[in-house]
């Protein structure tokens, strides 16, 4: 499934949760391993500031943990902006929601705490 600023518009959190995951790309020999980022959007599909890694798990020392948080920060930023439908939109701003990256890579959904 890939995604796009120019895509359809996302009406769900799922729908939103699988655009992420379409730009997602785990880092090489990262085993299994997973960070798990913090993010508010604004209703034009960017975000309110940057994203904030809130659970690491990654074998190796600080040099390849702070690489697969880069990788999942930049896989992020790299698929926005996203675009909401209106009813979307209007809901989203300033929610803080949460997203889980994997490697090997798999689907997960951003969810909204």
């Amino acid at each position: 499934m890939s995604f796009s600023a120019d895509a359809a518009s996302l009406n769900t959190m799922n729908e939103v949760g699988d655009a992420l995951q379409a730009c997602w790309t785990p880092p090489a020999d990262s085993g299994n391993a997973t960070v798990t980022l913090s993010f508010s959007f604004k209703r034009d599909g960017t975000l309110i500031g940057p994203p904030k890694p809130t659970a690491i798990k990654v074998n190796g020392d600080d040099k390849a943990r702070q690489a697969y948080v880069d990788a999942a920060t930049a896989a992020l930023r790299n698929c926005l902006p996203l675009s909401f439908s209106p009813a979307l939109a209007k809901g989203i701003p300033g929610k803080v929601f949460t997203m889980q990256f994997n490697s090997p890579k798999n689907n997960a959904k951003a969810v909204q705490q």
